[in-house]
């Protein structure tokens, strides 16, 4: 590996950067967007109980907001249940959108690190061509540096593929997760609305 880092030339260090910064991301996203994490599917059921033996204290909502992104939103809720229907769906869109945010967090670098690794290999190519280039001199050419120039251009576009190419894909499944994430909260909330102003049991 060592090889083909010092054969890659400098131009290799910000993509191996990028690397592992896109790495880092993808653990801490798969981490954190854990549907038990995000949005338990027993949490609504939990609350329709407790609502029914007589509702949630300011204490217990802070406790209840700090069980998952889902809790936020309830806690939203149940904060102004005396409140009118749309006062308390303003209070879950609120909340809702603090929520989003929280679950694309990191993911604008890593969509920048899927466009960028490829330009940042097309850059290690031309420092390679001019490499490659400067290797013809009027006296004939210079081959060590003929293949220096080769391999620093040929490892570079490698590397920046390799590196956009899973950066990218991860970036899109996050993405859809999120996305699917937030229609089930969305759904659960409205039915957190419905309970709180007697329009289900």
């Amino acid at each position: 590996m060592w090889e083909i880092i010092q054969a890659a030339g400098w131009p290799i260090w910000p993509l191996i950067f990028a690397s592992i910064i896109a790495l880092a991301i993808i653990g801490e996203r798969f981490w954190a967007l854990r549907t038990s994490v995000v949005a338990p599917p027993t949490l609504l059921p939990e609350v329709q109980k407790n609502l029914k033996q007589g509702g949630f204290s300011k204490e217990t909502c802070e406790r209840l907001k700090q069980h998952s992104l889902l809790g936020e939103i309830f806690s939203s809720a149940l904060l102004n249940v005396d409140s009118s229907r749309e006062v308390t769906k303003e209070a879950i869109e609120e909340s809702g959108r603090a929520v989003v945010h929280k679950l694309e967090k990191y993911l604008t670098t890593l969509g920048t690190i899927a466009t960028v690794s490829p330009l940042l290999g097309l850059l290690g190519t031309v420092i390679g061509m001019v490499e490659l280039f400067g290797a013809f001199t009027a006296t004939g050419h210079d081959v060590a540096q003929f293949a220096r120039g080769i391999s620093v251009a040929l490892y570079n576009t490698a590397a920046g593929i390799v590196v956009a190419v899973p950066a990218m894909i991860f970036y899109r499944y996050f993405r859809g997760k999120i996305d699917s994430l937030i229609v089930d909260m969305e759904q659960q909330a409205l039915k957190l609305v419905e309970v709180i102003h007697g329009n289900r049991k």
